[in-house]
């Protein structure tokens, strides 16, 4: 079955964002940079990847689901398909497809129920499906998140957009896969759920 991974960069107190959706206080210089662009080149956007020469090989996404605040970031600079080699999902119960300048045949505005979308998703041929943000998504989500990679930076925000924004309390466990601390000060982690134990009768 496929993978949703909650792939995405978070400040040291949390935050994926600052409180109007900027995150361009993340280090995008370093050596951690080649690392991850090497793991994840189908998560860096279709015109940046393009205009830096880095190849997608398709190993690990095709769809990408993301909230409305996070796909409406690159609007300002016309990037009205950021993932154009992507399938891209993007929710909200607000927006209508007027809302998106121009047609994009694999972008898909929708107002039904995340973990509906994403168990479909799951249940069809295909590879990873990488839940690009943002944190009310992401607790949406939570229970359907099979792997998280965190990019965690040396970086206090003080307020902002967090990790997951607060919800119902339902602890989940994961098992940490890997850690790579980088001379930039990036630390990137990798874990996966663990399987649901329960005590016997």
């Amino acid at each position: 079955m496929r993978e949703l991974v909650y792939y995405v960069a978070v400040s040291l107190d949390g935050y994926i964002a600052g409180p109007g959706g900027e995150f361009d206080a993340f280090p995008v210089e370093g050596d951690h940079m080649a690392a991850q662009n090497q793991r994840f080149p189908d998560a860096i956007p279709t015109v940046i990847a393009d205009a830096m020469g880095i190849q997608r090989n398709g190993t690990m996404f095709d769809t990408v689901v993301m909230g409305w605040n996070t796909y409406a970031v690159g609007l300002p600079a016309g990037m009205t398909s950021p993932y154009q080699h992507l399938e891209q999902i993007v929710f909200s119960r607000t927006r209508t497809e007027a809302d998106i300048p121009g047609g994009h045949p694999n972008l898909t505005l929708t107002d039904e129920g995340p973990v509906d979308v994403v168990r479909r998703l799951k249940s069809q041929p295909g590879k990873a499906i990488w839940l690009c943000g943002g944190g009310q998504l992401a607790t949406q989500l939570a229970g359907e998140i099979d792997r998280l990679v965190l990019k965690r930076s040396p970086l206090l925000f003080g307020d902002g957009i967090p990790l997951f924004a607060p919800g119902a309390y339902q602890p989940s466990a994961f098992r940490e896969l890997s850690t790579t601390a980088f001379g930039s000060g990036v630390v990137i982690s990798e874990y996966v759920r663990q399987p649901v134990t329960r005590a016997p009768n």
